[in-house]
Protein backbone atom coordinates (compact mmCIF):
# COMPACT_ATOMS: atom_id res chain seq x y z
CA UNK A 1 0.00 0.00 0.00
CA UNK A 2 1.47 3.38 -0.97
CA UNK A 3 1.81 6.12 1.69
CA UNK A 4 -1.29 8.05 0.54
CA UNK A 5 -3.48 4.93 0.61
CA UNK A 6 -2.04 4.00 4.02
CA UNK A 7 -2.76 7.48 5.40
CA UNK A 8 -6.35 7.36 4.12
CA UNK A 9 -6.84 3.88 5.56
CA UNK A 10 -5.52 4.99 8.96
CA UNK A 11 -7.78 8.04 8.84
CA UNK A 12 -10.85 5.84 8.16
CA UNK A 13 -9.91 3.49 11.01
CA UNK A 14 -9.42 6.44 13.41
CA UNK A 15 -12.74 8.05 12.41
CA UNK A 16 -14.59 4.75 12.72
CA UNK A 17 -13.10 3.93 16.11
CA UNK A 18 -14.02 7.38 17.47
CA UNK A 19 -17.51 7.58 15.95
CA UNK A 20 -20.45 8.34 18.23
CA UNK A 21 -22.75 5.33 18.06
CA UNK A 22 -26.45 5.37 18.80
CA UNK A 23 -29.36 3.02 18.41
CA UNK A 24 -32.95 4.14 18.08
CA UNK A 25 -36.39 2.68 18.63
CA UNK A 26 -39.84 3.92 17.75
CA UNK A 27 -43.23 3.28 19.30
CA UNK A 28 -46.59 4.97 19.66
CA UNK A 29 -49.19 5.45 22.34
CA UNK A 30 -52.66 6.94 22.52
CA UNK A 31 -52.91 9.95 24.79
CA UNK A 32 -55.22 12.75 25.84
CA UNK A 33 -54.01 16.22 26.76
CA UNK A 34 -54.99 19.89 26.67
CA UNK A 35 -53.41 23.32 26.63
CA UNK A 36 -55.38 25.41 29.18
CA UNK A 37 -53.68 28.70 28.26
CA UNK A 38 -55.06 28.44 24.72
CA UNK A 39 -58.48 29.54 26.05
CA UNK A 40 -57.26 32.87 27.41
CA UNK A 41 -53.88 33.83 25.91
CA UNK A 42 -54.47 36.53 23.28
CA UNK A 43 -51.64 35.07 21.17
CA UNK A 44 -53.52 31.76 21.01
CA UNK A 45 -57.15 32.86 21.18
CA UNK A 46 -56.86 35.17 18.19
CA UNK A 47 -60.43 34.85 16.86
CA UNK A 48 -59.09 34.54 13.31
CA UNK A 49 -57.58 31.77 11.19
CA UNK A 50 -54.72 31.37 13.71
CA UNK A 51 -57.05 30.77 16.66
CA UNK A 52 -56.13 27.60 18.55
CA UNK A 53 -58.34 28.11 21.59
CA UNK A 54 -59.86 24.67 20.93
CA UNK A 55 -56.62 23.17 22.28
CA UNK A 56 -57.76 24.13 25.78
CA UNK A 57 -60.21 21.21 25.67
CA UNK A 58 -58.97 17.68 26.29
CA UNK A 59 -58.25 16.05 22.95
CA UNK A 60 -56.80 12.78 21.70
CA UNK A 61 -53.62 12.09 19.76
CA UNK A 62 -51.52 9.12 18.84
CA UNK A 63 -48.17 10.18 20.24
CA UNK A 64 -45.20 8.88 18.28
CA UNK A 65 -41.86 8.41 20.04
CA UNK A 66 -38.43 8.09 18.48
CA UNK A 67 -35.73 7.48 21.09
CA UNK A 68 -32.01 7.33 20.29
CA UNK A 69 -29.46 6.39 22.92
CA UNK A 70 -25.68 6.33 22.80
CA UNK A 71 -23.94 2.97 22.69
CA UNK A 72 -20.26 2.27 23.23
CA UNK A 73 -19.65 -0.75 21.00
CA UNK A 74 -21.24 -2.49 18.02
CA UNK A 75 -22.20 -5.81 19.60
CA UNK A 76 -25.59 -5.02 21.17
CA UNK A 77 -24.41 -2.73 23.97
CA UNK A 78 -28.16 -2.13 24.38
CA UNK A 79 -30.32 -4.65 22.56
CA UNK A 80 -32.88 -2.48 20.81
CA UNK A 81 -35.82 -4.87 20.97
CA UNK A 82 -35.40 -5.12 24.75
CA UNK A 83 -34.98 -1.34 24.98
CA UNK A 84 -38.16 -0.77 22.98
CA UNK A 85 -40.16 -3.24 25.10
CA UNK A 86 -38.94 -1.55 28.29
CA UNK A 87 -39.96 1.87 26.96
CA UNK A 88 -43.38 0.60 25.87
CA UNK A 89 -43.89 -0.90 29.33
CA UNK A 90 -43.40 2.55 30.86
CA UNK A 91 -46.70 3.42 29.14
CA UNK A 92 -48.39 0.05 29.58
CA UNK A 93 -51.48 1.17 31.44
CA UNK A 94 -54.23 2.31 29.04
CA UNK A 95 -54.47 5.73 27.49
CA UNK A 96 -51.94 8.33 28.61
CA UNK A 97 -53.61 11.02 30.69
CA UNK A 98 -51.22 13.88 30.10
CA UNK A 99 -53.28 16.81 31.40
CA UNK A 100 -51.45 19.92 30.16
CA UNK A 101 -48.19 18.26 29.10
CA UNK A 102 -46.59 19.22 25.81
CA UNK A 103 -44.43 16.98 23.64
CA UNK A 104 -41.40 18.69 25.19
CA UNK A 105 -42.61 17.90 28.72
CA UNK A 106 -43.25 14.29 27.75
CA UNK A 107 -39.71 14.09 26.36
CA UNK A 108 -38.23 15.40 29.62
CA UNK A 109 -40.27 12.86 31.63
CA UNK A 110 -39.06 10.04 29.40
CA UNK A 111 -35.45 11.24 29.57
CA UNK A 112 -35.64 11.10 33.38
CA UNK A 113 -36.61 7.41 33.26
CA UNK A 114 -34.05 6.44 30.60
CA UNK A 115 -31.15 8.28 32.23
CA UNK A 116 -31.78 6.49 35.53
CA UNK A 117 -31.52 3.10 33.86
CA UNK A 118 -28.78 4.05 31.36
CA UNK A 119 -26.73 6.85 32.95
CA UNK A 120 -24.02 8.89 31.22
CA UNK A 121 -25.27 8.42 27.66
CA UNK A 122 -26.34 10.95 25.08
CA UNK A 123 -30.04 10.60 24.33
CA UNK A 124 -32.21 12.14 21.63
CA UNK A 125 -35.99 12.01 21.99
CA UNK A 126 -38.62 13.05 19.46
CA UNK A 127 -42.26 13.10 20.51
CA UNK A 128 -44.90 14.00 17.94
CA UNK A 129 -48.65 14.31 17.83
CA UNK A 130 -50.10 11.98 15.20
CA UNK A 131 -46.65 11.77 13.58
CA UNK A 132 -47.24 15.27 12.24
CA UNK A 133 -45.98 17.96 14.64
CA UNK A 134 -43.67 17.50 17.58
CA UNK A 135 -40.42 18.25 19.33
CA UNK A 136 -36.91 16.84 19.35
CA UNK A 137 -34.65 17.31 22.36
CA UNK A 138 -30.95 16.41 22.48
CA UNK A 139 -29.80 15.39 25.95
CA UNK A 140 -26.03 15.64 25.54
CA UNK A 141 -24.00 14.44 28.52
CA UNK A 142 -20.69 14.95 26.75
CA UNK A 143 -21.25 18.66 26.02
CA UNK A 144 -18.61 20.85 27.64
CA UNK A 145 -19.61 22.74 30.76
CA UNK A 146 -20.56 26.37 30.25
CA UNK A 147 -19.62 28.84 32.91
CA UNK A 148 -21.59 31.95 33.71
CA UNK A 149 -19.76 35.12 34.72
CA UNK A 150 -21.56 37.63 36.87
Amino acid sequence: MDPVEMALFEKRVRISSQAKRMIYVTFQKEGIHCYPAAATDINLKTENEYDVSFLSNPHRHIFHFNVSIQIFHNDRDIEFIQFKRWLENLYKEGTLELNHKSCEMMSDDLYEQISRRYPNRDIVITVSEDNENGATIYYNVSRPMHYVSI
